[in-house]
């Protein structure tokens, strides 16, 4: 971030705060990151799929039979929620069972539906 010095923004009289704000910013990577993850939600098909898991855990058949897909199109999507830490899997026999990474995922798609419900 760039050096910010009070009151070098603007003429117009008032208290500006951005250089006490930009003490508090999170580094340039950390933000980046987070933009990325934003954007792993900007998919309809990969919320489907999070809404799913936020349901039930499931294979990759069973998803894909839910939402009238393809199981190489789920795979692909399961491919970037993982890559974002967003689901996790395990083994069961030879089926893989995917459900959410951890309860942020849920919070997230929580308030997310709450947020736009208002």
């Amino acid at each position: 971030m760039a050096e910010i010095e009070k009151n070098t923004c603007c003429d117009d009289g008032h208290t500006h705060m951005a250089a006490d704000v930009v003490q508090r910013f999170p580094k340039e990577e950390t933000l980046y990151n987070l933009a990325e993850l934003f954007k792993v939600f900007g998919d309809a098909t990969r919320i489907k799929i999070l809404y799913a898991l936020f349901e039930s855990e499931m294979c990759v058949c069973d998803i894909a039979c839910l939402l009238g897909m393809t199981q190489s199109a789920i795979s692909h999507q399961l491919r970037v929620l993982k890559q974002s830490r967003l689901v996790k899997f395990r083994r069961e026999g030879k089926s893989v069972i995917y459900s959410l990474a951890d309860s942020h995922v849920s919070t997230m798609l929580g308030q997310g539906m709450e947020h736009i419900q208002e």
